[in-house]
């Protein structure tokens, strides 16, 4: 039997409520702060990932589902978004239409990573990117969009870190400095983390080697070397977020390594989904626009994965949306009138009412347990001596009343369905 590939889920028809509630509250919320939604293709070339997420990252070095296409270009499924939407932004110029783009997108990514709770190779998020201001209020606007959706989502168990990696001349001298300090402790370090001693230090942090945290626990700390226009741009977006009754709490161990991110960063975690436990992440990354060839424009985004945020959410039985409901399920009877039937459910479907009837000509008891199985709100018996008499028996499921409607008045029918 062939399966779906290790690592991918199919989204069954029981389970895709909590995905159409999810989007509508990141949609609604979103638009609510005049963010527009963007689609980009599902795959993009590899060297847009390689400039935009960094060579020496492990989802470019280990991670990314690439190849060839028939002209030998080489082709990645993208990663992450934030790419891809600033490409999007260079190429159509949209930067010349609108001096502050915002953007929000929900998409599939993909990542050759190894599949556990709350984290699959074909994954999705949902998320925003704001393009042309670096104002430190945009970077607040973030986190509070991030968190009122979390919290629109009934999670609890949350908890937002942020902080500041500056500007790349500040954040250059104090490579330097913890350079100095992990000297002492290079043999020490992993394997993974002394390539990144000479590619990428600030990444060491990352790491989740037992011995690189102990070396790290004791290293000197980058917002501890910022520069004042750096700290009065974090200090705006500590103040914005208390204004907004939005707690954090100062991560002095949050970074990003590459040069193009600056200033804020953040993420929201959640003690709800174990080991995975970040939700969402982001900060911004003023250098990216200009890295990828385009105008030199300054930039703060998130992305949220919402396989994590649903088995978050499941775990805290947050999300007890209503059963998905039908208005009406026609039982028919008689075989003969199976055409009366799908004539009559085309013409209520006109009126925007749910529909459906027997498509296997099964008995009248079969047919009532599936409209109980479908939550049909009514039922309506097409057939025998009323049918023959000129009715039509209309049956609500909830009190089990039943009304003789004329086969003649559907208007009526219509009217009693439309009710709710």
């Amino acid at each position: 039997m062939i399966k779906a590939i290790t690592g991918t889920k199919d989204i069954l028809p029981d389970e895709i409520y909590k995905w159409r509630y999810l989007e509508e509250i990141v949609i609604t919320t979103l638009t609510k702060f005049n963010y527009k939604e963007i689609r980009t293709p599902i795959f993009e070339e590899t060297k847009l990932f390689a400039r935009g997420i960094g060579e020496t990252t492990d989802i470019v070095s280990k991670e990314m589902y690439t190849f060839l296409d028939r002209s030998g270009t080489s082709i990645t499924l993208k990663p992450e978004m934030t790419a891809s939407v600033v490409r999007a932004l260079i190429e159509h110029s949209l930067f010349k239409k609108q001096s502050l783009n915002k953007f929000f997108y929900i998409s599939p990514m993909f990542r050759q990573e190894r599949p556990q709770a709350g984290r699959l190779r074909q994954f999705h998020q949902f998320g925003a990117e704001a393009i042309g201001s670096n104002n430190p209020l945009l970077d607040a606007e973030m986190i509070i969009i991030a968190y009122n959706i979390l919290k629109k989502l009934g999670l609890k168990n949350l908890s937002v870190k942020i902080n500041s990696i500056g500007v790349p001349q500040s954040r250059e001298n104090y490579k330097k400095i913890l350079r100095e300090y992990l000297n002492d402790y290079y043999n020490d370090l992993s394997h993974d983390s002394k390539k990144r001693f000479d590619t990428n230090i600030l990444r060491i942090f990352d790491s989740k080697e037992e011995q690189d945290q102990k070396i790290m626990a004791n290293a000197p700390l980058l917002v501890e070397y910022l520069d004042d226009v750096s700290l009065e741009h974090f200090e705006k977006v500590k103040r914005a977020l208390l204004n907004a009754h939005v707690p954090f709490e100062i991560d002095a161990k949050l970074v990003r390594g590459l040069d193009y991110y600056t200033h804020t960063t953040f993420e929201i975690i959640s003690s709800s989904v174990g080991a995975q436990s970040a939700l969402c992440g982001g900060g911004r990354y003023n250098g990216l626009s200009k890295e990828l060839e385009g105008p030199d424009l300054p930039g703060v985004g998130f992305a949220a994965g919402i396989e994590r945020i649903l088995l978050a959410c499941e775990n805290e039985n947050t999300i007890n949306t209503e059963e998905e409901k039908i208005d009406l399920y026609i039982v028919t009877i008689e075989k003969n009138l199976s055409e009366f039937a799908f004539n009559l459910a085309v013409k209520l479907r006109e009126s925007n009412l749910s529909v459906e009837l027997d498509y296997l000509e099964r008995s009248l008891k079969a047919q009532m347990r599936e409209a109980n199985k479908f939550n049909s709100r009514y039922t309506l018996i097409v057939g025998g001596e009323e049918f023959r008499n000129g009715y039509l028996v209309l049956k609500n499921m909830s009190n089990g009343e039943q009304t003789n409607i004329s086969v003649e008045d559907i208007n009526k029918l219509i009217s009693i369905l439309m009710e709710k």
